[in-house]
């Protein structure tokens, strides 16, 4: 794939967004069959094995550091696409952080407390399987917090990002994009399947019937909040290799763009006569 492929995605700064423009069906370049299936999970394989390289200079600078956000419904496969892109990084380098109900103690702090700990340090890339936004996400949704509220509250993640990107951390911001009809497929197979039912959440059925209402929160939260230094991206999710695609793509060109090469051998070291006795 090339980049400008994924300009198609790009949520760009101050725009208004219609998520029902957006096709979750969408296979770019792919044709939706098992021959453009296989290709293009030929082409994630190429990807992931750059990432590997890219991850490795990553954490020999330390330097830099990558922040990745996955957001998406309920079954829209964040999990699955940690598993996938990420399953070729040195675990050394790379850090999953999901984040649970607020503590007490973190609920007697500013939202973004909690979060900034987590943040990856340099040299290493760190994964957001849900993040900082659902504090203006579900809390929205379920009338938690005032719309006032919320919106200050888009102002300081954007100050936020910000502040870790100004000190060398790349922000990739990623909205796994699936369809009702193909939540409700990924459902049904959870309670079909055993070794799936683990998953099982009674309480995706109320959030499910909060549908519209997610949509329209997350029009807002992420035309809102996508900017130059922390873009917002679209992923097409209902078909999971080409999700795996995009997002693999997408982490390999935030990594390019740091432009870090290997780093140089110690100084007063000759090589070229040095013996292991």
């Amino acid at each position: 794939m090339e980049k400008d492929d994924m300009k198609a995605y790009r949520i760009e700064p101050g725009c208004r967004l219609a998520l029902k423009r957006f096709d979750p069906d969408d296979t770019g370049a792919y044709k939706k069959n098992e021959d453009g299936k296989a290709k293009a999970k030929a082409a994630a394989d190429e990807l992931i094995a750059t990432l590997d390289q890219l991850q490795e200079r990553l954490y020999a600078n330390g330097t830099h550091a990558l922040l990745i956000v996955l957001q998406g419904m309920d079954t829209s496969g964040k999990d699955g696409t940690i598993k996938h892109v990420m399953s070729g990084v040195n675990p050394q380098g790379c850090k999953v952080v999901s984040f649970k109900p607020p503590s007490d103690e973190e609920l007697s702090h500013d939202f973004l407390w909690r979060v900034h700990q987590k943040a990856p340090p340099k040299g290493q890339i760190g994964i957001f399987n849900r993040s900082h936004y659902e504090d203006v996400l579900i809390t929205r949704v379920h009338g938690w917090v005032s719309d006032k509220v919320v919106k200050r509250r888009f102002n300081q993640i954007k100050e936020f990002e910000e502040l870790l990107a100004e000190n060398g951390t790349a922000i990739l911001k990623c909205f796994l994009h699936i369809s009702k009809d193909e939540q409700k497929a990924r459902l049904e197979a959870r309670i079909r399947d055993p070794e799936k039912r683990w998953k099982w959440n009674s309480g995706d059925l109320e959030e499910r019937k909060l549908w519209d209402e997610y949509m329209t929160a997350f029009e807002e939260v992420i035309a809102a909040t996508s900017t130059e230094q922390a873009p917002w991206y679209i992923v097409p999710a209902n078909r999971k290799w080409y999700r795996n695609l995009v997002v693999a793509e997408l982490v390999v060109q935030a990594l390019t763009a740091m432009k870090l090469s290997t780093p140089p051998a110690p100084k007063g070291v000759n090589f070229k006569t040095l013996k292991i006795v």
